[in-house]
């Protein structure tokens, strides 16, 4: 047998692979730990200054809990048009990728006006005291995570609606919507320490 039929032809294989089988899926993973610990580091930062003071919050009300439930709300409602795109994107079906791309960006929309209400809610500014500053960057750093992945939908819709659409596209899209997830998962240990926990304690 000579060398050359003994090669493996892969030639017919796809350049892309959807879930844990691409490496953009690990990257994003792995994005989403580092973040994560952040996020777990400030929460802890608040804790400890929780258990430091007598009066909980120091100086100020509890947040009000309105626009921070809406926002809850809207956020786990944002969940399904991401799973319908993101099941989309993996069958290639461009059609409902674009609709459900669109359908996201309302919702993050929604989201961001929301979440601007829901800082003037807090009765507390960052300047005010280490409450007020932990507060105000929990908040702060979870709106950063949603206008990023806000950007990075826009950019993929743009795209989604050109004649330049490849399959590494629709890989990017599913994984658009795994992040997405993160932003969504993350927000409810932060919403338990901003809105919960002051009138639990």
């Amino acid at each position: 047998m000579s060398h050359r039929e003994s090669t493996l032809d892969v030639s017919h294989l796809p350049g892309y692979a959807f879930g844990h089988r691409s490496l953009m899926w690990w990257g994003t993973l792995g994005m989403m730990v580092i973040e994560g610990t952040m996020f777990a580091m400030l929460i802890g930062s608040y804790l400890y200054l929780r258990g430091r003071v007598p009066s909980w919050p120091p100086g100020a009300k509890p947040p009000d809990l309105f626009y921070g439930v809406l926002n809850t709300i809207v956020l786990a409602a944002s969940v399904l048009p991401n799973i319908w795109y993101k099941r989309a994107a993996e069958r290639l079906d461009l059609k409902t990728v674009q609709i459900g791309l669109l359908v996201s960006i309302v919702f993050a929309i929604a989201f961001i006006v929301i979440r601007v209400y829901e800082f003037r809610a807090l009765n507390v500014h960052w300047t005010t005291n280490a409450y007020g500053s932990v507060v105000w960057t929990l908040l702060g750093m979870h709106t950063t995570h949603l206008i990023t992945d806000f950007i990075d939908t826009v950019v993929l819709t743009a795209l989604m609606f050109t004649d330049k659409i490849e399959g590494k596209g629709f890989v990017d899209v599913s994984e658009n919507a795994f992040y997405w997830y993160f932003v969504v998962i993350a927000w409810l240990p932060i919403f338990a320490a901003i809105y919960l926990l002051p009138r639990w304690i």
